[in-house]
């Protein structure tokens, strides 16, 4: 059996080549969201594994693509 990561969700969105109005519209999932939270809190408390580290790293960078890829899709929809 394949477990995907969370993070595979937002991959599998980029990679459906989705419409400028459904990058707009894309929000991750609530199971996302809180495996974040649970390693943002975790970074506070300064009990992040080498592994959890990088996987907040990876979360962060893809946020900030996300961010990139909707302000382009306003543009693209401003046109």
């Amino acid at each position: 059996m394949i477990t995907l990561r969370p993070i595979d969700e937002v991959i599998d969105f980029i990679t459906s080549f989705p419409a400028p109005e459904e990058v707009l519209t894309y929000h991750p999932s609530q199971a996302l969201q809180e495996r974040v939270e649970f390693l943002v809190e975790k970074k506070k408390e300064s009990t992040l594994s080498e592994e959890e580290i990088k996987e907040l790293e990876n979360f962060l960078l893809i946020e900030h693509i996300m961010r990139m890829a909707k302000k382009r899709a306003k543009k693209q929809l401003s046109l």
